[in-house]
């Protein structure tokens, strides 16, 4: 539907929940700035992303969304968002749960995705809705919105990692322990089926120390999952380094600092994209025409979604079981593909900074 006359002096997104959609959302706050440069953006964030965000240049407001206090969270968004009125809404989550955060906003125009696309009823609380189209990755997706509102858009632009002096010492201290580059590996995600198996990335671990002279270090969080695969790891692998547990803000300086980094479907693989840090990544369980990374490091990703020679479609089908078609061999060959196409230039990069020395 056609959106009536409109200003974009203030924005306000709902996008709260996974970290890679953080991520994607992260280009669309680049083209609004640059098209309407004296907006005011706010953004709905539940804590964990919003960690991530938070004090990022471009994002002047942050309003949480806590969903670990049940119907008392969406009471208190309810009551942050009374007080912070809109030129336009945008609704970039499709459940139910972000309907009602967009309904609890104030704007005259708040755009959702089309009835076909939005989930449970999403759409129901949207004024107006981007035109239907076909399936596409997720990042194309949210560029909709912006062709929707006439903003222009190229490649997608993104400003993350350590930004401050602290975070920027940290780093370097992080990556002064070693004595080699670090090649991090996210050990898993939320969801079992999109794992890959412990004792693969310890066979895995070998490999990038003997043979690439990097130093495996284990990133993630500390759910009983990955807590178990980091056991299984440094007990067949002792030469890893464990830093699970660091937050997203360290982890993303341990991305920016590394010279290749190794995940499954999961945000750290998009923040690696972002940061334009080489990522080998395993994807079986979700489509990677829609969720792969989006414009760099696609060459080395390992598709086992697909059969060989398949042309799938892009739809949101999950596919159980797939993630064991992915051997160590697959990994291997990918890190030779890193080492002929992508390791000397960023190595140089990483010398240049100051965060290695060759």
């Amino acid at each position: 539907m056609s959106l009536p006359p409109f200003r974009l002096d203030r924005i306000g997104i709902v996008m709260m929940s996974a970290v890679g959609d953080a991520v994607h959302v992260m280009p669309i706050i680049h083209a609004l700035k640059a098209h309407a440069p004296t907006s005011r953006i706010s953004w709905v964030l539940q804590p964990g992303p919003a960690t991530l965000v938070r004090g990022h240049p471009l994002v002047d407001d942050i309003v949480l969304f806590d969903r670990s206090k049940g119907w008392r969270g969406f009471l208190e968004t309810r009551s942050a968002l009374a007080s912070r009125p809109f030129d336009v809404v945008l609704g970039l989550q499709v459940y139910f749960k972000a309907g009602l955060i967009t309904g609890f906003t104030r704007a005259p125009i708040k755009l959702g995705f089309d009835r076909e696309r939005a989930r449970d009823a999403n759409w129901l609380f949207t004024t107006h809705r981007i035109a239907p189209h076909a399936g596409q990755h997720v990042q194309d997706q949210y560029f909709e919105f912006l062709d929707a509102l006439a903003v222009p858009h190229g490649a997608p632009e993104w400003t993350l990692g350590p930004w401050n002096d602290e975070e920027r010492s940290w780093q370097r201290d992080f990556l002064a322990q070693f004595d080699r580059p670090i090649a991090p590996i996210v050990v898993a995600t939320s969801k079992p089926a999109k794992d890959w198996m412990p004792e693969r990335w310890a066979d895995v671990c070998h490999v990038l120390w003997n043979e690439y002279g990097l130093q495996p270090v284990l990133v993630g969080g500390k759910s009983p999952r990955e807590v178990a695969a980091e056991s299984i790891i440094l007990q067949r692998a002792p030469m890893a380094h464990s830093a699970l547990g660091s937050g997203l803000r360290k982890l993303s300086a341990i991305l920016d600092g590394a010279a290749v980094a190794l995940s499954p479907d999961t945000g750290p693989l998009h923040l690696a994209v972002a940061l334009r840090t080489p990522v080998i990544s395993l994807l079986g369980y979700t489509n990677p025409k829609r969720v792969g990374p989006y414009d760099f490091a696609h060459d080395l990703m390992i598709d086992a979604y697909g059969d060989p020679g398949e042309d799938y479609p892009l739809d949101m089908t999950y596919r159980l079981d797939r993630l064991p078609r992915i051997t160590v061999d697959d990994v291997v060959q990918r890190l030779a593909h890193w080492r002929t196409h992508y390791a000397d230039t960023r190595l140089a990069q990483l010398t240049a900074r100051g965060l290695i020395s060759r």
